[in-house]
């Protein structure tokens, strides 16, 4: 599909729009190395955007075609990830901070984008949450609740996890699939969840995890199960 670096895209399926949002690193030390990459017919692999630690973001692919950045895993029913979302790259190897500059490009941007395709801001996630153990970014470096306080994601409650008593709420893994994550393996989906909302936490799952999941749950349910607060 000519007028944009990336080969590594197609049409969406079945007449599919976007719907979502998912965010990623490159894990890769340079963002050349990572445009290359996501150019490569052979790697096959690629994002409709790419953002620079500099905040320089440079479109790949056309957001109306469907690029190859998520792989193998869900969100609520949508099992065909790559057709219904916008796949967005932040040139970082993993294992550093995201600088100022890179944040607040992808601020704008997911504002345009959002704004564009109509995507509320609980269908921005990231790659760890569409496939838990399987993939770990943007990592616990990466500043969701700084998103979720303009309007571009999503946070739980603060005070609903300080009155979780010692009987938490609700099973665990019922509120996870009720907010969009894969019925998987309960210590996999901990660990992803933990990974975007409570990166500072271990050890077994805790009244304050299940509190916190099940006000996502009940505030956003995915695929429209319910009425927002």
């Amino acid at each position: 599909m000519p007028g944009l670096p990336s080969p590594n895209c197609g049409e969406r399926r079945e007449g599919a729009r976007p719907d979502l949002i998912v965010i990623h690193y490159t894990a890769m030390a340079t963002v050349e190395e990572a445009r290359a990459r996501l150019c490569d017919p052979a790697a096959e692999v690629s994002a409709h955007w790419l953002i620079a630690p500099d905040g320089a973001a440079e479109q790949l692919v056309d957001e109306a075609h469907r690029a190859w950045h998520a792989g193998a895993g869900s969100w609520g029913a949508v099992r065909d990830v790559n057709s219904r979302s916008i796949g967005i790259e932040l040139a970082n190897p993993g294992d550093r901070p995201f600088p100022e500059p890179q944040m607040t490009a992808l601020e704008r941007l997911l504002a345009a984008v959002m704004a564009h395709w109509s995507i509320p801001p609980e269908r921005v996630i990231g790659h760890s949450d569409m496939a838990p153990g399987r993939k770990g970014d943007p990592g616990p470096r990466f500043d969701w609740r700084r998103l979720a306080l303009q309007g571009l994601s999503v946070w739980p409650d603060p005070s609903v996890q300080r009155a979780a008593g010692p009987g938490g709420a609700a099973g665990f893994m019922d509120s996870a699939r009720a907010f969009g994550y894969p019925d998987l393996p309960a210590a996999t989906v901990l660990s992803a969840f933990r990974l975007r909302f409570r990166p500072w936490a271990a050890g077994p799952e805790t009244a304050e995890d299940r509190a916190a999941i099940a006000d996502l749950a009940r505030r956003f349910p995915v695929d429209g199960g319910g009425a927002r607060a």
